[in-house]
């Protein structure tokens, strides 16, 4: 990705040093600090960046001025220099004063994790949805580090940490940024209420929805393509896309399933980004199924999983019906396809390949059918055939005089929905 200035067509090339400083707390909560950094190193690959060296402090707690001790300060500055790096990117989130006091000691432009993902999100949204949600998230973190953001954000150059909001917004006062940010939530309200009107429209039209999530770069929209065909990016990198896709996925027996892809989940995704997407997320707690896309090849596989488990659980949705699709199965050793657990649930396939994708078309319209139901709708009901035909597989029609018979196998989540609709015409149990 080429980035270029706010003001000039020159384009810049951020050349980094990456920290990580491993504390207490971070052993304490079972924060992978090498997994974290080489996500780091793919985030910043990303950005543009290109990476020169990494530096690792183990220290009990963050300095408050320093955040890593004054010493590797020194030693920062010293590996810079030699390096001719212009940037040091930060692990961990940093506070604005930290921020100033390492900029004034190292003379480089100083950019943390948040800040990095906040803008490699800014470069990926499309929709008027993901462009508020990452202003948004970027304006709540810009709020509390005004004050160490000065010399940072006055330099010449741009780069990484300078897309979404500009030098402009940025250079503006307190007040300016919290009108900014009521402005934008304002917004947001709105599309989230247009979501809602989707929902509820789903919901009264019958659409059996799936959605994909996992771990960023797992293969979900490389899935979603080959499955329905949708024209999306796909490229191998942490978040290829950004804006949630839909599209339309025909199972055995001529049943529509609406196919959601979601945004990739990572290791401490920052907490404001976090909760501007919710609205987006939470489109996972209307799935009727859940596919968990895992990267089978990963060495930190099992790590992955429980970062989606444990964000599926903050959005009310670890409960949801799902297959664990163990994806880049053509990508393993024999000894690592052995190591994945099998049986109900669990699905390895690769999604270039068309008989794991034709297999896993069949295993979902299996998890989604439930008992066999007759119903003898009257022929002046179209209404009631067509509700049949969206949320049940039609296995048999027959006709008698005037009324149709269908043999259908209904999920029990959708019979329930609809039975207020369908109980009346039940012709045997």
């Amino acid at each position: 990705m080429a980035i270029t200035t706010h003001d000039t067509d020159t384009e810049v090339q951020d050349k980094a040093i990456l920290v990580s400083l491993v504390t207490d707390k971070i052993k304490r909560i079972g924060v992978d600090p090498e997994l974290s950094l080489q996500e780091l190193v793919q985030l910043a690959e990303t950005a543009g960046v290109e990476v020169l060296d990494v530096l690792r402090q183990n220290k009990a707690t963050p300095d408050s001025k320093w955040f890593i001790g004054k010493g590797k300060v020194e030693e920062l500055r010293m590996i810079a220099d030699g390096l001719g790096a212009n940037t040091a990117i930060f692990d961990q989130e940093l506070s604005g004063a930290q921020v100033r006091n390492l900029e004034e000691a190292l003379d480089l432009k100083i950019i943390d994790r948040t800040q990095l993902i906040l803008d490699i999100f800014a470069g990926r949204a499309k929709t008027r949805e993901g462009i508020i949600q990452v202003e948004l998230a970027q304006m709540s973190y810009l709020l509390p580090r005004l004050s160490g953001q000065g010399k940072n954000l006055s330099r010449l150059g741009g780069g990484v940490g300078t897309r979404g909001p500009g030098e402009t917004k940025l250079e503006t006062d307190r007040r300016h940024i919290r009108d900014q940010i009521v402005e934008l939530k304002r917004q947001l309200d709105e599309v989230v209420k247009t979501r809602e009107l989707h929902r509820e429209r789903r919901r009264k039209s019958g659409a059996v929805q799936v959605a994909l999530v996992g771990y960023t770069n797992a293969g979900k929209s490389t899935l979603l393509k080959q499955l329905t065909n949708a024209d999306v990016y796909i490229e191998n990198q942490l978040f290829a896309t950004l804006d949630p896709t839909s599209r339309v996925l025909q199972l055995s027996g001529g049943k529509e399933v609406v196919l959601t892809d979601t945004v990739g989940f990572i290791q401490n995704l920052p907490h404001d980004l976090v909760a501007s997407f919710r609205a987006t997320l939470e489109e996972v707690n209307e799935a009727d199924l859940v596919l968990h896309v895992v990267d089978a090849s990963s060495p930190m596989r099992q790590e992955q999983m429980d970062v989606v488990h444990s964000i599926l659980q903050d959005l009310g949705a670890a409960s949801k019906p799902q297959i664990v699709l163990f994806n880049k199965i053509d990508l393993c050793q024999p000894e690592q396809l052995e190591m994945l657990p099998t049986g109900a649930g669990y699905l390895k396939i690769s999604a270039y390949n068309p008989d794991d994708l034709t297999l896993l078309t069949e295993i979902i319209t299996d998890e989604l059918a439930g008992e066999t139901l007759v119903f003898r709708i009257p022929g002046d009901r179209g209404d009631l055939s067509a509700l049949l035909y969206r949320v049940g597989e039609i296995l048999e029609q027959n006709f008698d005089e005037n009324d149709v018979l269908y043999s259908v196998r209904l999920n029990k989540d959708d019979y329930e929905k609809w039975s207020y609709k369908l109980v009346d015409f039940v012709e045997q149990n």
